[in-house]
């Protein structure tokens, strides 16, 4: 015990502050290697894994839909979470059920509505574009274009034209980035 603390005041003083270094370290090490359900969902959606997607993606909801990250009185993570909706109802529809991604796209709509009004363009851009995209893909075009103006209506920023098929007429998705 001597050879870690040390034999006089000043030496366990020392071995103190490097034992509560190694236990910071140790933290921020585990705090940096926690999961991103989000990056897993895109993972999972982009190999076709669309169930995987909307597993992950409710977990990454979860995390960001308490009252104390976004509420009507506390809007901290709410851009955050309506990104996450926008995920969410993007791997929804792609896996077929446009109930539940139109659902997830109702609750990003009220995330978007409490969060702070200068970021608010961006982040209605990227919800509104995920979900436009996940039609666009599935072939349904009208319901794309409806739900790209109504980002359009809604306040999206330029990053909605610059990333929408719906927005550049009859181009596929990836002719459109």
């Amino acid at each position: 015990m001597a050879a870690i603390f040390g034999d006089g005041r000043r030496g366990d003083f020392d071995a103190l502050k490097r034992l509560f270094g190694l236990i910071s370290c140790a933290l921020v090490a585990a705090a940096c290697t926690s999961t991103s359900y989000g990056a897993a969902a895109i993972e999972a959606s982009q190999s076709g894994d669309q169930k995987s997607a909307v597993i992950l993606a409710k977990k990454e909801v979860a995390r960001f839909s308490t009252p104390s990250q976004c509420s009507r009185n506390r809007s901290f993570n709410c851009g955050t979470l309506a990104l996450a909706y926008g995920s969410l109802a993007e791997y929804q529809i792609l896996n077929g059920d446009k109930t539940a991604g139109e659902t997830s796209f109702g609750s990003a709509k009220c995330a978007l509505g409490w969060m702070d009004s200068a970021n608010r363009p961006s982040a209605t851009a990227m919800v509104y574009r995920d979900v436009s995209e996940a039609y666009w893909k599935m072939g349904d075009r009208a319901r794309a274009t409806v739900v790209f103006n109504e980002g359009r209506a809604a306040g999206a920023d330029g990053w909605l034209f610059a990333a929408s098929a719906a927005g550049t007429g009859d181009r596929g998705p990836a002719e459109a980035r």
